[in-house]
């Protein structure tokens, strides 16, 4: 072929693609939790995780009509073996909002340290798991330093070993310096429990509109350490003006805040996260539990139709609704995108549609999310 410049160099590329690349990595997608569970550290036992399974089974066990009255019924057996193998994905022991100020953190950091140990040696310790420390922005960083390194220093001594899974939850980040000062004391304690650089990761939250305007710089301020970020819509939504009953997570204020984390932290790799509902049944009646289940069903579909994949759960009986609405919105398109992808693969239509590559990368990565979920080969 004929051409009028002949042979190209771009001055900067390779620096520039290669920049590309380390920001901003190939889609990889490894098991992620559907959702976190929260347990204040002084409610957390050894048994914590089946003593949340179990009271879940106990309400589906009394209110099949109420399941069957949401959800699709074939998918009860489903959510009654994963209550019964793995009521928790995600374990996050509370020092914060759910905790408090009390004069005995020590002690209770100590005993959630025992109790983990605990869960380990049970192997009822869940896949992911962790803490939340307090806030930087009270304004006293000791004291969530103190149980950080008290509860890891716990683990350790206890086990012999940091089991795998593990994570903090670094709270209502106001200021994109508090990520560098953070990370700045992850590797000094890194180095002091002889720990392997990067091993300690942590997940921000999202709970301030200032937040969101710094993040994207996150990763960078962060040295590389954050792994995930989650959703805070009762600290956000208060921090925006809205009144206690518009304080929900279908909020159009939240829509904002979780978009603009999708465009600046996703293509870096960093995991999402949505919040939860503040709300259990208000009784054990059918009509109380049938709300409940309804209310957290449609939260856990507005939140998976707009791509954020795990919540909160705060209350056993959401255990119920988050797995049997998770399971639910990835099986009723599974099929059909195999079949599409299957058929775009070998070059030709399916059912008349015309998929784009993008498209069709969105569907193997739907299937795969499906598959991590719902333990399919």
């Amino acid at each position: 072929m004929e051409t009028t410049l002949g042979p190209v160099e771009i001055a900067g590329f390779a620096e520039t693609h290669g920049e590309q690349q380390a920001r901003y990595p190939a889609a990889n997608l490894p098991w992620q939790p559907v959702h976190t569970v929260y347990v204040p550290a002084d409610r957390l036992t050894s048994t914590t995780p089946t003593d949340w399974g179990r009271a879940a089974t106990e309400l589906l066990d009394r209110h099949p009509e109420a399941f069957a009255a949401v959800f699709d019924h074939d998918g009860l057996p489903r959510v009654a073996a994963k209550l019964a193998t793995e009521p928790i994905e995600d374990l996050r022991v509370d020092f914060e909002d759910g905790y408090g100020v009390r004069p005995d953190e020590d002690a209770d950091t100590e005993r959630a340290a025992t109790a983990i140990a605990a869960m380990h040696a049970a192997d009822s310790l869940p896949r992911r798991w962790g803490l939340r420390v307090k806030s930087f922005a009270d304004g006293d960083p000791a004291r969530a330093i103190r149980t950080l390194d008290g509860f890891l220093t716990g683990v350790i001594r206890n086990i012999g070993q940091l089991p795998s899974g593990f994570t903090v939850t670094f709270p209502k980040v106001l200021m994109s310096a508090y990520l560098g000062q953070f990370a700045t004391y992850l590797e000094e304690l890194e180095d002091g429990l002889g720990l392997p650089y990067q091993t300690l990761g942590f997940e921000m939250q999202v709970e301030a509109p200032q937040t969101v305007l710094f993040l994207s710089e996150a990763t960078r301020a962060s040295g590389g350490r954050l792994r995930a970020a989650h959703f805070g819509v009762f600290d956000y939504t208060a921090a925006c003006g809205l009144p206690p009953h518009e304080q929900r997570l279908d909020h159009p204020a939240c829509d904002h805040a979780r978009n603009v984390m999708q465009t600046t932290l996703l293509p870096e790799g960093i995991e999402l996260s949505d919040g939860s509902l503040a709300a259990s049944p208000a009784s054990d009646s059918h009509d109380d539990v049938l709300a409940l289940w309804r209310r957290h069903s449609q939260l856990v579909r507005h939140s998976l139709g707009n791509g954020f994949y795990q919540g909160w759960d705060m209350h056993p009986s959401h255990l119920v609704s988050r797995y049997a609405t998770t399971y639910a919105f990835h099986l009723r398109h599974y099929d059909e995108y195999q079949s599409r992808v299957r058929a775009w693969h070998e070059q030709r239509q399916e059912g008349g549609v015309m998929d784009e590559p993008a498209t069709v990368k969105t569907m193997t990565a739907a299937l795969t999310r499906a598959r991590h979920c719902l333990g399919i080969e």
